[in-house]
């Protein structure tokens, strides 16, 4: 009886998690806020037909847990390196700004400094489990603002790892706040380098040796063994589960079965995040909800749209594009999963009382349930906003004596995406031209630096300054077109070098003919011979170049093997 008693709440949650999925995938809502629902009905402030016990909080927790985890596998340090503009000036910036003014309302409220400081920090935190989950469903993991967002819910998680000390703190008035943060910082920073030297000198052999043995099994094994052991290790240290999650995805990066091991873990993942956004329904309560709903809702919504202004601000003080600047601040509006933990503490709970910390709480588990919704008007609005963007860019453009673009990529599929990867993440400046208009405003909201407008035309090529430009990219195949405009083009524009993209050797000779330089695409994904050819004609080091292909070839890998049929029945339970 005792083994149904502690099993009854696990299926409670599987069930309830298949029935959120199968109501909110018909009304294409997201799944999250059907997840929330589900635990506001059969928590204790609902049907009470579950309670918030050790099995749910563990439950719960792992989700985070494994989030972090698969996460932590996309930033090896190539990648944070390659981030680290994001890592190191808008994460900052942006927790700055959002600290600062969420403090000052708390001050002017008449709460402690000390509070206040804790109570601005933890509304400057975004959720990532939220975030993570809207940019897999729309695909968007690998573009310009998703990148942009990740890396700043990077530092951010960091940052959490540090409040939640500081808040700890307040329950002891003998611990000086400014040691604990301080011996805080050196057990990370020890655990981050035994991490990194773990990955290289001891999982990446095992993981050679396991791989001998060729069973998938073993992999799943020893990757499970891996999370959970690291989480549990910082856990020991004082810091958090979800910093020892995001180190052992760091580990599992440096070696060269970060794909197979993401694969197996996804199913976890997807499942055990359902769980968690179940349990912050659960502890949401009804009767708080039902009586200051007004106050819920006015709070929330403040807080999502000073965080879109701020972050906005941030983002465009670092010279980030007005529409990647407008994209990051709603997906990264809400709360973060944090302040349920944070809010919930005794000392805060005794500060605030305990409504004022139901409402904080409550909004902040609200303005995840919107945020699906803001970022949809958003997309709306940017759709809106893309014609009308680019007729000022080009009136700019028109009026600029000098203009700094580097590489023009005609045409803004895949292909052109992949190339305009390349050079962002080697700060390369560039400009898409794409004549689809569909295309052209679906890489407006993913953020790339793209106009409207046909590619052959030649007072398009004057507007947007072919002759300051040193390589134009067609990523397109028409031999017929390149035939009339490739002469024309190359006695207009002498010092520019003409790259195209071309599937077979026939085709090469025919354009090479024509006085441009034709790359054979043979890489997967479509689009990185190209790219790393125009890479290599600046100057880019083949090993940096190596490195850069490698991490896009295993991120599409990781994002197919995501998105298959298979894995995304089993991730939606």
């Amino acid at each position: 009886m005792e083994a149904l008693h502690a099993l009854s709440p696990v299926i409670i949650l599987l069930f309830v998690g298949v029935l959120a999925i199968a109501v909110t995938r018909p009304l294409r809502m997201s799944p999250i806020v059907g997840y929330l629902i589900a635990g506001m009905i059969i928590g204790v402030h609902g049907f009470g037909w579950i309670e918030a016990d050790e099995t749910t909080h563990l439950l719960a927790e792992l989700g985070v847990v494994f989030l972090l985890f698969d996460i932590g596998m996309h930033f090896s340090l190539g990648h944070i390196w390659d981030a680290r503009k994001d890592i190191l000036g808008l994460g900052p910036l942006q927790i700055i700004f959002c600290t600062g003014a969420f403090a000052l309302l708390a001050l002017l409220l008449g709460l402690g400094a000390d509070i206040s400081i804790i109570i601005g920090t933890t509304l400057a935190l975004s959720s990532t489990a939220v975030v993570a989950q809207i940019l897999t469903d729309q695909k968007k993991q690998h573009c310009p603002v998703a990148v942009s967002a990740t890396a700043v819910l990077i530092f951010q998680d960091i940052c959490a790892i540090f409040l939640l000390i500081l808040a700890h703190s307040m329950e002891d008035p003998n611990a000086e706040i400014g040691s604990v943060i301080g011996f805080a910082a050196l057990k990370a920073l020890a655990a981050f380098i035994t991490a990194i030297l773990i990955g290289r000198y001891l999982i990446g052999p095992l993981f050679t040796l396991i791989a001998k043995l060729k069973d998938n099994e073993i992999f799943t094994a020893v990757a499970l063994l891996l999370v959970l052991t690291t989480a549990t290790a910082t856990g020991v240290l004082g810091l958090s589960l979800t910093l020892g999650a995001f180190l052992a995805g760091m580990i599992i990066s440096e070696t060269p079965y970060r794909h197979l091991i993401q694969t197996e873990i996804n199913p976890f993942r997807g499942l055990l995040l359902g769980f968690f956004f179940i349990s912050v329904g659960m502890a949401l309560d009804t009767a708080v909800i039902l009586a200051q709903w007004w106050k819920i809702l006015y709070v929330a919504v403040l807080l999502m749209l000073i965080k879109i202004v701020l972050i906005y601000l941030a983002a465009r003080i670092l010279r980030v594009p007005k529409n990647n600047a407008f994209s990051m601040g709603i997906l990264l509006a809400q709360g973060s999963e944090f302040a349920f933990v944070i809010f919930a503490m005794p000392a805060l709970q005794t500060s605030l009382g305990s409504e004022k910390a139901s409402i904080l709480i409550t909004a902040v588990a609200a303005s995840m349930v919107l945020t699906p919704l803001a970022v949809a008007i958003g997309d709306k609005i940017s759709e809106y906003q893309a014609d009308k963007t680019w007729e000022e860019e080009k009136s700019q453009l028109q009026k600029t004596s000098k203009h700094e673009t580097a590489v023009i990529i005609l045409g803004m599929g895949d292909v052109g995406r992949q190339i305009a990867d390349g050079l962002n993440n080697h700060a390369i400046s560039y400009r898409g031209i794409e004549i689809d208009h569909n295309r052209f405003v679906e890489a407006r909201q993913k953020g790339y630096l793209v106009g409207f407008g046909d590619a052959t035309d030649l007072r398009l090529m004057n507007t947007i300054k072919f002759s300051q430009a040193k390589i134009a990219v067609v990523t397109f195949n028409n031999y017929q077109i390149a035939k009339e405009l490739a002469p024309i083009v190359k006695a207009r524009y002498p010092n520019l070098s003409l790259f195209i993209s071309v599937t077979n050797r026939k085709e090469k000779e025919q354009f090479t003919a024509l006085g441009m330089q034709a790359v054979i695409g043979q890489s997967f994904p479509h689009g990185l011979d190209i790219a790393s050819k125009i890479l290599g004609t600046y100057g880019i080091d083949d090993a940096t170049v190596n490195d850069w292909m490698q991490r896009q070839q295993e991120n599409e890998l990781a994002r197919n093997n995501t998105h298959s049929e298979t894995l995304d029945q089993v991730k939606t339970l």
